[in-house]
Parts: C-alpha cells; structure tokens; sequence
C-alpha cells in the first residue's frame, strides 16, 4: 500500500534509487564487454548477441534488409502505422520550433559570431527483445532528422528469431533512417562507439535503455558523445481538490509499471483527495498485466505528500525535479510559472503523461534521477554543434591590442602577449628583451 506523509516528514532520497549507485554495481562487468567489442568488433559481437540474446546473428545477419522492411509492412496492422505517422507529424512540427540558426554581426571593426553544424553520423539505441518501442524510434530519430544528421544509425536487439519489431522497422523507415542493425545491449553501444568490421563508429548515442545500456554509455562517453544517464522513470502530481482522484491513481500506475524502481508522487494540500487517491491505486492495481511490477514500485517507492497549501506541494515538486509533471489544479496556467524543475510538465485533468509518451509533441526521453535540476528533455539541440566565429580589422587590433596583451602577461602567458604584440609593433616586439 502506498505511504502517506507530511511534507515536513519526507526524505525524497530514499524514494529514488541513485543511478551511480546502480551503474557502480555492473560497471566492471560492463566495461570487460565494452573492451572486448572494441578489441574483437564483429566476432564479439556474435558471441554476445548469443549469449544475451539467444541470437545468431552469423544466420539471421546483422543488418536489417530491405526485404525485412517490405515484410515488416505487410504484417503491420494500417491503423497502427497511420498512428505512427500522424504521431510523427506532431513530433517534427514540436522539434521544428527548436532550430538554431548560425548568425554574424560586425561591430565596429570586427565581425562575430556563431555557426551551427549538425552532428555528421549518430546512434540511436532503441529498446527492444519482446518488447516493441516505435515511439523511442521517433523521439530519437526525429530531432536528428531536424537538426539535419546526414546518418542516423539505429541500433534494436532482436527477439529469440532474430527479427526486430515490426512497428520499430517501420518507424525508422517512415523517418527515412537505413542503417538498422540487429544488436542492443552492451555490446551494441560498444559497437557505436568504437565500430565494428560492419558497424562504422558513430559521434554521439541517443536512447534509453537498462541499467547494463546505461553503464556502457557512461564508459564510451568521451570517446562519443551521449545524451544523458537514464535512470528509472519518475511522476510526480500536484493536485488541488479539483482533481479526479481516478486519473491522479491512473497516472501514477502508469509509471509504476514500468520497473520495481519507477517512482510515483502525489502532492495535495487536500487530505481527502490523498486518501481517495491511496484507495483508487489500490483498486486498479488488481487484475493490472504488469500488477507485481506496480505494486512493488507503488510500496516501496510511491507516496503521497500532505503539504500546508498549493505553494508547498510547487516547493516539493520543485525540490524533487521530476522526470515527468502533472498539474492538475483548478488554474494549471498560474502554478506553470513557479515550477523550476521538471522534464516536462502536463497541464490539467486531460494531459496524462502517455500523450507526451506518444503523440503530443513533447520528447519523452527526460532527465530522470533529479538532474533535471540542469539538464533537459533530448532535442535539436543535442544534435548540433556550435562553432564561434571571430574576426579584427588592423585598426580594431591597435585600439585593443594593448589591454589584450596586459590581460595575457598578468596570466604569465608572455607568448599570448607577443602574439598581439608584434603585430602593433611592425615586427618588433622587444618589450621584456624579446628579440625577433
């Protein structure tokens, strides 16, 4: 059963799991896989899709086929892949709104500024064995798309006959990505990042994944670039009387189900509702397909929070920094402006957080485990890069080029200062003896 607590009495500490605490459990093992992927390339990986996945991709092949993708469209049911596209639509458009553009300005006598260049080649790691995530596929794939990544490779582990879903294919193949191959998991990361004999090495990975996947993504991190550590997911509701104490329940088994480690909140200054809400969790969990997974992560990691007023259930949230925000107040619009802290933030009764799941717009892949605090929901922008731009006429150079070099000789970097030097100098730049 789920716990209720004042907010004066609650230790969010120990609801979340911490995610180093988790990657420091398999790091040493997931580290002896990297290397030996980036030693062996292809070879280990058909050893380890064997023994992880029960798979020989030596027969099933490595990279998904054209014929694959023909036959993945004929078992798709029409409805499932008209959803898919119209979720797409509403994701691009979502993304779209997120481009940057290079600029240059010329001050006097200088020109600055910035250009934005999109990541060549990335990785995207999608979920998979029995399970089927098309929608991973274009959280990942579609901000690549628009930040204009000329490669997008994507990576899924198959299940038991060596095939990846069908929706998952079909995802990909919508958002015009080619290169799918039949690997997940450690291995499947190390692949990415260090190439294999038939995978060409990536410059960043995106995608959520177990704790194995994350593991593996904190040690190919320098080599390449990722997106964030994902850790469990996490809700966190704040709800005033006005709200329906079933789609408070509802919500908050939606992300227990995920894992034993998922969390699920409720703030309210409302006593009855918490109560009602204890007594609805309780209800839909029976007879729920994933029912053991929930309740565990109902019982140990669950709570409901009595807080003195609106604004102390906005300080819990904020003190929190959930992965995913409800708001289900009477005026969402006015708590909107006081919330610091979240990945993303739902509004009202009829914003359950499955719409930013799957069809809303939103990204889904979000900080989790408190970082957002400082980190974002993946965008456009994790798939670009900045690159300044600078430049000084003669005469800018010689208005500014004696406060330029001070500021190097009071850092002891009397080369820098000869750099500039010199040239307001005509070639002879003989301050501190230096002779040319």
């Amino acid at each position: 059963m789920i716990k209720i607590q004042r907010y004066v009495e609650v230790d969010f500490h120990s609801i979340r799991r911490d995610i180093n605490d988790a990657l420091n459990e398999v790091i040493g093992y997931v580290q002896k896989i990297v290397d030996d992927v980036r030693n062996r390339g292809d070879q280990a990986l058909i050893e380890y899709s064997l023994k992880f996945d029960n798979v020989d991709i030596k027969k099933t092949g490595l990279r998904v086929t054209e014929e694959e993708i023909q036959a993945a469209y004929k078992k798709a049911d029409p409805k499932i892949i008209e959803a898919l596209r119209e979720a797409s639509h509403n994701i691009r458009e979502y993304h779209q709104r997120q481009i940057n553009l290079s600029w240059l300005d010329c001050p006097k006598g200088s020109l600055w500024g910035r250009m934005v260049r999109p990541l060549k080649r990335v990785g995207i790691y999608v979920p998979g064995g029995t399970a089927s995530y098309p929608s991973s596929v274009l959280m990942n794939g579609i901000p690549a798309s628009v930040a204009g990544v000329e490669e997008i490779v994507m990576i899924s582990p198959p299940n038991s006959h060596g095939e990846l879903s069908p929706y998952t294919l079909i995802a990909a193949w919508e958002l015009g990505i080619k290169e799918i191959y039949k690997v997940g998991g450690v291995h499947g990361i190390a692949a990415l990042a260090y190439g294999t004999e038939t995978i060409r090495p990536v410059l960043k990975i995106t995608g959520p994944g177990n704790i194995y996947v994350t593991a593996a993504k904190k040690l190919v991190f320098g080599d390449v670039d990722i997106d964030m550590l994902a850790g469990p997911s996490e809700i966190f509701i704040i709800a005033d009387s006005s709200a329906d104490s079933k789609f408070a329940a509802a919500d908050m088994l939606s992300q227990a189900e995920h894992d034993v480690h998922s969390s699920a909140i409720l703030a309210t200054p409302d006593e009855n509702l918490a109560n009602e809400v204890k007594r609805e969790i309780d209800r839909q969990l029976k007879g729920l397909p994933r029912e053991s997974i929930a309740r565990k992560s109902i019982e140990n990691n669950g709570l409901i929070v009595i807080t003195e007023d609106i604004f102390e259930a906005v300080q819990a949230a904020n003190d929190y920094a959930p992965e995913h925000l409800e708001i289900m107040v009477e005026e969402p619009l006015h708590i909107l402006e006081k919330i610091e802290t979240a990945g993303t933030v739902f509004l009202g009764l009829y914003t359950p957080e499955p719409v930013g799941d799957y069809w809303g717009g939103t990204n889904h892949i979000l900080p989790t485990g408190g970082t957002a605090r400082f980190a974002s929901p993946l965008g456009v922008e994790d798939f670009i890069k900045f690159i300044g731009v600078l430049g000084y006429s003669k005469e800018k150079l010689f208005n500014d080029g004696e406060k330029i070099a001070s500021l190097a000789e009071a850092e002891g970097l009397d080369a820098h200062a000869r750099a500039v030097l010199i040239r307001l100098r005509d070639g002879e730049a003989n301050e501190k003896g230096w002779k040319n």
